[in-house]
């Protein structure tokens, strides 16, 4: 049954001019499924990393200049392309950082839109209904570009699908009232047009989606009636002559959506595989008047399989990439995850039941970090054979409590009574499956917890958080009140399954880790995989005798610019400035800390709270953070892979950040100088790593053009001429 997980923050959004509008002009998908180019309505190009939120690169055009197509990215070049003043066609790379500097072009006529599917050449298609490959159009830029519309008809979407023969830009068009598709060939160039069914009483389409599947072109489209029909083209169809007559186009029916009294005004909807639909701006069918909701419908069964709803006003916009849905709403854009398992017709209505056999077995399984992280099999327990009738089992599911009777029972049970209860009722649950309404126990239970010092059950808190039914959003004071207990247990799951802290949030935790007093830290019980990883970065004495990384200790005094000629003063400031090679803080307290790391963040609504710590806590967030690094820079590290850990950009991330907040402070304290000087000489270290690399760059291309002989026998000696 599909389902909806719980979501969180991309960015927030400009406001708009227009209420109708989100000012987002499109979201497109970059190298891979983690990154994405968010492109608004004014002048703005953003790089997003999605699974941190963090942006990783923006381009702006200058004052009095407009983007007037959404960004793609062309993954045969890794190039950007985008279009400024309809006609102004600019292309750029991630590092370039003054758009105006990057490469552009004008051409000759208007441009609608750039599509690039994947593994394709980007095209370009103009608002008369022309289309052109990009290279071919920036052979010769001013170049004539025919009219392929009538007068009057203006295209209302399009898209760009690459099939296993050809590649096909899809647009639809408006003329009077009537409705178009064309289906565009560019290798043979050709084109076909059909017509569009009317809808009665004269309604225009809301919103289109086209996905390829079993040799057609589905297209699906939603009606202010709530209607939602699909097309089939045929790509292996002939294509008429160009200028033919338009060819009636038939649609099928697939839902009758509930909207009520009025007409939709701002909704859409998207496949997200062949029996299932994404909707929005769609009222709920049990809902109340005034909510908006992001809905999952199952085409195959006309049913309502999952549902969200969407603070703030919804304006009809939906993308999907990956197993995600970008969908903005208020003052932000959102990422939702979902899962659209194969549905049988039982399921589908929630009668599918659970079948057991009468001699089960029963056991309690404690998941480990990894099982919860990566889904590995737990070895199965000792079992004990549960022989029971059917008439116990019936009495006992008679006296087993539902949630809202957990719910009740928490508002005035005795701890040890809510905690059996709550492990009762987590035990009759699928793990793969949970109710989302399993959530408001967390949320009885902080409640009473903040209005009753005496009540407070760590044990039933922490079986609520990996149930992926939480996050900060639905209850907020769950951290803040795990850390005013000092259960850092409970902090520590917070930190890894919530995907929405709040970056102050975030700063209060890493303050009261850092504040920890070692002896304090090492009597907390942590999960056990953290605190091994940080017993193996300790262990790991390597000797670091040559480049790991293009870093070597050995090499930290040649870097430095401030080298004194005075023997005993060099080998005092040596040895107050060595990097640090033994970990500064206890393995307990550096677990919490690596949690802190590997938390999703913005810089710029965490860079205010981070100028609030002392300069004592900096410094020594600083020397751990030097720490990591050495131990990530040595040959070992990468049997630690298991583990779950932060990674080497995240560690640099931090320590970017700490200097960006203090760096006037740190230069000014005299306990932090070696430290700045050991930072420099990291960055002097990966300089010349780079320097290095890159006059071998020309090398390494040529050998990964070179093609491999196929059979080269047990024994061959290749000589490879570099030049």
């Amino acid at each position: 049954m599909a389902a909806l997980c719980e979501g969180y923050t991309l960015c927030g959004l400009v406001p708009a001019v227009n209420r109708r509008s989100s000012e987002i002009k499109g979201i497109e998908e970059e190298r891979d499924s983690d990154h994405v180019i968010v492109t608004d309505s004014s002048r703005s190009v953003t790089l997003y990393k999605v699974s941190d939120q963090k942006p990783l690169g923006s381009w702006t055009v200058k004052q009095g200049q407009v983007l007037t197509c959404a960004a793609v990215f062309n993954r045969l070049t890794n190039e950007y392309v985008a279009v400024s003043d309809n006609k102004v066609i600019r292309i750029w790379k991630e590092d370039d950082i003054i758009l105006d500097k990057a490469f552009k072009a004008t051409v000759s006529a208007d441009v609608w839109s750039v599509h690039c599917a994947h593994g394709a050449e980007p095209a370009v298609l103009f608002q008369r209904g022309a289309v052109r490959l990009l290279d071919s159009l920036l052979s010769a830029p001013q170049q004539p570009v025919e009219e392929v519309l009538v007068q009057d008809e203006a295209i209302r979407w399009s898209t760009n699908i690459v099939t296993e023969t050809q590649q096909l830009v899809i647009f639809t068009t408006e003329l009077k009232g009537d409705h178009f598709l064309y289906l565009q060939r560019l290798k043979p160039n050709s084109v076909q047009k059909y017509r569009l069914e009317p809808e009665e009483p004269a309604l225009s389409p809301l919103s289109f989606w086209a996905s390829y599947r079993d040799k057609n072109i589905c297209l699906l489209y939603l009606y202010p009636n709530g209607r939602v029909y699909q097309s089939l083209v045929s790509v292996r169809g002939p294509a008429p002559d160009d200028g033919a007559q338009a060819v009636p186009l038939p649609r099928d029916q697939l839902l009758s959506l509930p909207v009520g009294e009025e007409l939709l005004e701002a909704a859409s909807a998207i496949f997200l595989d062949d029996a299932h639909v994404a909707v929005v701006g769609v009222p709920h069918p049990s809902a109340g008047p005034g909510k908006d909701f992001l809905c999952i419908w199952n085409t195959n069964f006309q049913t309502l399989q999952a549902a969200k709803e969407m603070a703030g006003k919804l304006y009809g916009q939906l993308w999907s990439f990956s197993s995600k849905l970008f969908i903005p709403h208020g003052k932000a854009l959102s990422v939702i995850p979902f899962a659209c398992p194969r549905s049988s017709l039982a399921l589908a209505l929630g009668k599918l039941k659970q079948v057991k056999t009468e001699e089960s077995k029963t056991s309690t399984v404690v998941p480990s970090w990894n099982t919860i992280l990566h889904g590995e099999e737990a070895a199965p327990p000792k079992t004990v054979e549960a022989r029971k009738t059917r008439t116990t089992r019936k009495t006992q599911s008679s006296l087993s409590l539902t949630i809202d009777q957990v719910q009740d029972l928490i508002k005035t049970a005795p701890v040890e009574e809510v905690e059996k209860e709550v492990q009762e009722l987590l035990s009759r649950q699928d793990p793969k499956d949970p109710q989302p309404s399993l959530g408001q126990l967390a949320l009885a239970l902080v409640s009473r917890s903040l209005a009753d010092p005496k009540f407070y059950s760590s044990r039933a808190l922490t079986q609520l958080v990996p149930i992926r039914c939480l996050s900060h959003s639905v209850c907020p004071d769950l951290l803040p009140l795990a850390l005013e207990k000092r259960d850092y247990f409970l902090c520590q799951l917070c930190l890894l399954f919530f995907h929405d802290i709040p970056e102050a949030v975030t700063c209060a935790c890493l303050k009261t880790f850092i504040s920890l007093s070692d002896a304090d830290a090492e009597k907390l019980s942590l999960e056990p995989d953290s605190v091994s990883f940080v017993e193996m970065l300790i262990s790991n004495e390597r000797a670091q005798t040559g480049l790991q990384n293009g870093f070597s200790p050995a090499l930290c005094e040649e870097d430095r610019t401030d080298a004194v000629d005075d023997p005993k003063a060099k080998a005092k400031e040596k040895q107050k400035a060595s990097p640090q090679q033994t970990c500064p803080v206890g393995k307990h307290k550096a677990a919490l800390i690596n949690e802190v790391l590997q938390t999703a963040y913005s810089e710029a609504l965490l860079l205010p709270h981070l100028k609030d710590f002392s300069s004592d806590q900096v410094v020594l967030f600083l020397r751990y953070l030097e720490f990591l690094y050495l131990r990530y820079s040595t040959d070992g590290f990468s049997q630690m892979h298991g583990y779950r850990s932060p990674s080497l950009n995240q560690v640099m991330d931090w320590v970017c950040m700490l200097l960006d907040a203090h760096f006037t402070v740190l230069v000014m304290s005299p306990v932090a100088k070696g430290l700045l000087l050991n930072l420099q000489s990291f960055v002097r270290s990966q300089v010349r790593l780079f320097s290095e690399l890159g006059k071998i760059e020309g090398s390494l291309q040529e050998l990964t053009k070179m093609k491999m002989k196929k059979d080269v026998g047990q024994y061959s000696i290749e000589v490879i001429e570099l030049y």
